[in-house]
């Protein structure tokens, strides 16, 4: 296990930076995602972090050890890739025995660890099969154990649940959270997908053009976003610009114009006057029936029954909200009625834009 300290690290491709004087802790032991879209920098930091793209400028250290010129088979790292990238001429267990074999353990301790790895993924009945007998879980698994079984410093994933059907990504990201804690490996998780982040991670650091819009516990990122971009991408919200007549510091209270009427909101940190965004998740909004006093005034425009809850889009002020109502009787509204729209002042946010 390392802690791993990145310090003003940048990254170029043709000339062009990637990555741009970024500086990041991951605590040892933890599990950190790297969250954001597809050209964003994720997967190029964490080949960085790997040892597979060179560093322009900066420095990169795993515990007290400098890596940052280090090349990858030196920095003592597990790596998972999307493609799984197992042997295919392989069995399992020469597979996850490789990395074994390379460090020239003897033949005994292979036969072990190998042994107790796969039993430890849930393939200990399959160590003579090929890859293409395998499910696409039950590869990932192998690659998960190969990466395991040397004992890496660093465990390092890239989009590792892409390539499964919805069930087996549950699964599989099951069987990753379990190991990493039982092994407590300090890893790095690269994913698109904002639910793998807050189910797998002890913290996430969500990137925006090659540099970090957030970090923090999933709770803070999903509860506490600082920005329209950060509360947008991670999970539903509705966002709405507003104007900011005087600065705000950060916890502060503060009232907001929507539609002509004042709504209450918090700022999770500091903002200058002028330009801001309201956040508010769906499922932090109340319907009442009617255009009670001292609700938004909103008429039901779409309604989509989804079982354990009921999804509405209202009308209020020339411009839609999504509304998430759970619960026993959670579809009560039809289109076109006249709803009295409450937001939770306590989970309300102004954010930068």
């Amino acid at each position: 296990m390392a802690r791993i300290v990145i310090d003003r690290l940048s990254v170029a491709y043709s000339g062009m930076r990637v990555i741009d004087g970024l500086s990041l802790e991951i605590e040892e032991g933890s599990f950190f995602t790297l969250l954001g879209p597809s050209g964003c920098g994720k997967t190029t930091l964490l080949r960085t972090i790997a040892g597979f793209n060179p560093v322009q400028s900066g420095t990169l250290r795993f515990g007290d050890r400098d890596v940052t010129n280090l090349p990858a088979h030196q920095r003592d790292i597990g790596m998972v890739f999307q493609d799984y990238a197992l042997f295919p001429d392989k069995t399992v267990f020469d597979n996850v025995a490789y990395g074994l074999r390379a460090r020239r353990v003897d033949a005994a301790t292979i036969r072990r660890k190998v042994g107790e790895a796969l039993e430890r993924v849930g393939l200990s009945a399959f160590p003579e099969r090929h890859p293409v007998a395998l499910s696409g879980g039950q590869r990932q698994r192998v690659a998960l154990a190969r990466a395991l079984v040397i004992q890496p410093q660093v465990l390092l994933m890239d989009e590792p649940l892409s390539n499964l059907d919805a069930k087996l990504r549950v699964q599989v990201r099951e069987t990753i959270a379990d190991l990493q804690r039982e092994a407590g490996i300090t890893t790095v998780f690269v994913t698109h997908d904002q639910e793998e982040a807050l189910a797998l991670s002890d913290r996430i650091g969500l990137m925006r053009q090659g540099s970090l819009e957030q970090v923090g516990p999933p709770e803070d990122i999903y509860r506490r976003p600082v920005s329209a971009y950060v509360a947008d991408f991670v999970g539903a919200a509705n966002t709405v610009p507003v104007d900011l007549e005087a600065p705000l510091a950060a916890g502060m209270p503060t009232r907001v114009n929507l539609g002509g009427i004042p709504v209450a909101a918090l700022a999770p940190e500091a903002l200058g006057a002028g330009s801001a965004t309201l956040v508010a998740r769906p499922e932090d909004i109340a319907l009442i029936r009617g255009h009670a006093a001292g609700t938004l005034p909103g008429i039901v425009r779409r309604k989509q029954y989804l079982g354990g809850k009921t999804a509405y889009g209202i009308e209020v002020a020339q411009r839609q909200l999504a509304v998430d109502l759970h619960g026993e009787d959670h579809s009560g509204f039809a289109i076109g009625d006249p709803v009295g729209v409450v937001l939770d002042s306590a989970k309300t946010l102004v954010v930068r834009s």
